[in-house]
């Protein structure tokens, strides 16, 4: 993959290097993304997996403005769109906001991790089947 060095420091290059190779890569996969086959669960794997990885490499090393850093969210937001979709509400089809992707993602996180941890106690003998 490699990264772009500046003399000045600058990632902007780099950032939109990185969100360019990752709409390469999305639409590479827009199959999956779009089929009715695959869960939204497993979309947001898929993008987690094949897209942000391609976008994200190299981010240890960028100092991020807050333009730079907006450019990166606005490209997860639009895949997020993508994935969510549209809602259907008071009989009309209506594109979520960005409030609206965040507060769903902020949700499937906490669902996930509260689901870690439930994974991660220790069951008392007796719900284990013993006395």
């Amino acid at each position: 993959m490699g990264t772009l060095i500046s003399n000045d420091n600058s990632v902007d290059k780099e950032i939109q290097r990185r969100i360019l190779a990752g709409n390469i890569t999305y639409f590479a996969a827009i199959s999956l993304f779009r089929s009715r086959l695959l869960s939204r669960a497993t979309k947001i794997i898929l993008y987690e997996t094949l897209i942000r990885p391609v976008v994200t490499y190299g981010a240890e090393t960028w100092t991020l403005t807050k333009k730079e850093e907006q450019a990166v969210l606005i490209f997860e937001r639009k895949i997020f769109s993508i994935i969510y979709g549209p809602k259907y509400e008071n009989e009309e089809w209506k594109s979520r906001t960005n409030r609206e992707l965040l507060r769903d993602e902020e949700r499937r996180k906490y669902s996930k991790m509260d689901k870690r941890a439930k994974d991660k106690l220790v069951r008392s003998p007796r719900e284990n089947g013993g006395g």
